[in-house]
């Protein structure tokens, strides 16, 4: 096992007037709280997450939950909204899929860390 030290002198914080600068941002914070708004329900972490694994017309994601098309489809719009979802049309159906993305990827990693579960191979 590798030794990890910790640094002597810990890094400087950033200038207290380039944190209160980006403190000012409010719309960067937004995008950040209307992500994880999309968290805060369980129906869209378990649609993300298989999202993540296959893509999905709404009658699958649908017959996979045991839920109604309209209910699925109501969860698909926000997630699809914030971009952690994306759609294709096929014909008559559309498909939704994980956006490839570092805010999709990351909330992966994180309900699986958090689940302590593995991606499905």
């Amino acid at each position: 096992m590798e030794n990890k030290t910790m640094p002597k002198h810990p890094p400087a914080p950033p200038e207290p007037d380039r944190i209160k600068r980006q403190l000012q941002i409010v719309s960067d914070f937004q995008i950040v709280s209307d992500i994880f708004k999309q968290l805060g329900d369980t129906t869209r972490i378990r649609i993300f997450w298989l999202l993540c694994h296959h893509e999905e017309c709404v009658q699958d994601i649908s017959a996979l939950l045991e839920m109604s098309s309209p209910a699925i489809s109501h969860h698909l719009r926000p997630l699809r909204n914030s971009n952690l979802v994306v759609s294709r049309r096929e014909g008559k159906e559309v498909y939704y899929r994980a956006a490839d993305n570092a805010q999709s990827q990351l909330l992966h990693q994180m309900i699986e860390q958090v689940m302590e579960i593995a991606c499905p191979k």
